[in-house]
């Protein structure tokens, strides 16, 4: 032995103490030397250095079922009761989208049911292509003639026309309208003017020579007006039109009774039909005779013509329809007219049968026998009045309002 320290040594033999115990560890300094190394287990990555280390997940801890399963989550409204379902949203643009597609079929109705009315207008060359009058506003020349065209021998028979011995002009009626409101004036048929090329005659013979084209002709040189549309109507189309829109509502001052035109009917107010209207505006079985027959004629023409564009009419498919049927088939424009100028012919008589235009007569100045025949005379100073009025689009003055 060299004499230097080397230690405690481990006694040999059963009495010796117990060697010291190594100190454990903690787990941070890891197993201690000699000591089995364990496998690290859910050891989370190192951070990459100068980085940050990523926070937990935070895991919730579900309560299990005996057989190992987690029961669904169930979340409760706050009030206990079950889950209220979110209502659902109002569908605007469908229905807007119905109206709308609604509101297009119906104006192609229109627009259709027009153009077929306008294609099936009868249309002749009534305006002359040679007239030199001018004048302001717009002038309707309106005919009523005594055609049967539609009628049966049965219909004829019933209504009391008579054989068909020629196309006669009944009615005759000037209708002016412009900015100083619609005026209409009934022109006598037996009205005393020159007719061109056949001397002096009843205005309606004109009609029965040339046609309208020498009716136009007379009327604008008797009254110095330009005609811009022309409309015809006979017996079969004015009965029509009467019972398509149902009748129509008149006041008769006093009872008729006339065999000639078929009628026989009662003083007081009552609702017209087509064969009791037709007798109405022909018969002269009145003390005024045809003075009296053309103010019946101008009162029934304005009272139908604003049933016709009323709405209770317009609106009604079960109106309208037959109306525009029985129109078109028996109506006569110019072939320069169409559909919507008779709206707007519609549209002035609807303004002088409700009060804000003016409804006459040419004032008359004698009713002289010339050839045989009565005549009637225009009273010349008041006519050239209420004309000259027209001419310039101005309201007549009164005292060139007829008879």
């Amino acid at each position: 032995m060299d004499g230097g320290y080397q230690g405690p040594t481990r006694p040999v033999g059963r009495g010796g103490p117990p060697p010291p115990q190594q100190q454990r560890r903690g787990p941070a300094q890891g197993p201690g030397w000699g000591q089995p190394q364990r496998p690290r287990q859910n050891v989370p990555p190192r951070p990459p250095q100068g980085g940050r280390r990523p926070p937990p997940a935070r895991t919730s801890v579900l309560p299990t079922t005996p057989a190992g399963d987690r029961p669904p989550v169930r979340f409760d409204p706050p009030g206990g009761g079950p889950p209220r379902r979110s209502p659902r949203p109002r569908r605007r643009g469908s229905w807007r989208r119905r109206i709308l597609a609604f509101v297009a079929v119906l104006l192609l109705l229109v627009i259709g049911f027009a153009v077929y009315l306008d294609v099936n207008l009868q249309r002749v060359d009534a305006l002359p292509a040679d007239s030199a009058t001018t004048s302001d506003g717009t002038n309707w020349l309106i005919v009523g003639s005594d055609s049967r065209a539609g009628l049966t021998d049965e219909q004829q028979q019933e209504l009391a026309t008579g054989g068909d011995v020629g196309q006669r002009t009944d009615t005759i009626m000037l209708l002016h309208s412009g900015s100083s409101g619609p005026v209409l004036v009934s022109i006598p048929r037996d009205s005393y003017v020159p007719i061109q090329g056949h001397g002096s005659g009843k205005i309606n013979a004109s009609y029965a020579i040339g046609g309208p084209q020498l009716l136009i002709e007379t009327v604008e040189a008797a009254t110095g007006l330009h005609i811009d549309h022309y409309a015809e109507i006979g017996f079969g189309g004015f009965v029509g039109a009467v019972d398509a829109v149902g009748g129509v509502d008149m006041c008769i001052p006093q009872a008729i009774k006339d065999p000639k035109a078929g009628l026989d009917i009662k003083a007081g107010c009552q609702e017209l039909d087509g064969g009791t209207a037709l007798g109405y505006v022909r018969t002269r079985a009145t003390a005024g005779s045809d003075f009296d027959r053309v103010a019946r004629q101008r009162a029934f023409l304005s009272a139908l013509i604003s049933k016709a564009t009323s709405p209770a009419t317009l609106l009604n498919p079960f109106r309208i329809v037959p109306l525009g049927t029985a129109m078109t088939g028996t109506i006569t424009v110019d072939s320069s007219d169409h559909i919507w100028n008779l709206a707007s012919l519609g549209l002035s008589m609807r303004g002088v049968s409700g009060g804000d235009g003016v409804a006459t007569t040419v004032p008359v100045g004698g009713t002289p026998t010339i050839g045989g025949e009565s005549v009637v005379r225009w009273d010349r100073t008041r006519a050239q009045a209420l004309f000259g009025a027209l001419a310039k689009d101005e309201a007549p003055p009164k005292n060139a309002l007829g008879p």
